[in-house]
């Protein structure tokens, strides 16, 4: 091949390199991957704690009111969604810093539109449960919607997010067979896949960065 093709071929590498970086978000970390699901095992841990103290105290005591076992269940879900974006938005500020790239950007915009959108009508579907008192079907629901959120933005960022969309959307319908066991799948799905996905993002990725600052 003459000297002139592989000038042409890198400078078409290099065009073609920086309209996939204008188009996608490529700052997300390993590391987000790896806090959201320890973030996620610590919450599935306080859950389980509180649901045997219901069981075993509050049951016992006659004075165990359902409703409010569900609210605080919620309530520890919802600590668990700020602590892990809280995170997530930190290893990604830290990496677009370290690429040289803006953080919030069209790619960006795009990526979190699309990936809440799906997520706002679950949430929504998930509030009107309930109300209705199915919360046999809430963790599995969390799941499908946050699957069907990661399918929808990985177009707009890393391909590999929607093998972890694959793996929650297939978490969710399994546990719509298995509600009673809600806390295992997620503690699977947040938790243990997030940090599987993580290490591999991690090592795919950010591993050169972070090993060369050592």
């Amino acid at each position: 091949m003459s000297l002139e093709k592989q000038d042409a071929l890198e400078q078409l590498k290099h065009i073609r390199s920086m309209m996939e970086h204008s188009s996608r978000f490529i700052s997300l970390s390993g590391w987000s991957g790896i806090s959201a699901g320890c973030c996620a095992l610590v919450g599935a841990w306080l859950a389980h704690q509180r649901i045997q103290q219901y069981y075993q105290v509050d049951y016992m005591r006659g004075n165990a009111i359902p409703g409010n076992l569900y609210n605080e269940l919620m309530l520890i879900a919802l600590f668990v969604f700020v602590m892990a974006a809280i995170t997530a938005i930190f290893f990604s500020v830290r990496k677009s810093k370290q690429q040289g790239v803006s953080i919030w950007g069209e790619s960006s915009k795009r990526l979190l539109w699309n990936t809440l959108l799906p997520m706002i009508a679950g949430g929504i579907l998930i509030l009107k449960m309930m109300q209705d008192n199915l919360f046999d079907y809430v963790a599995a629901s969390c799941l499908i919607f946050y699957g069907l959120g990661l399918l929808n933005g990985s177009k707009f960022t890393l391909g590999e997010v929607r093998y972890l969309g694959y793996v929650q959307l297939l978490l969710g319908l399994l546990c719509l067979f298995f509600v009673r066991q809600g806390l295992i799948f997620w503690s699977l799905g947040f938790g243990v896949s997030h940090i599987v996905y993580g290490i591999l993002m991690w090592n795919k990725y950010d591993r050169k960065q972070d090993t060369a600052k050592l």
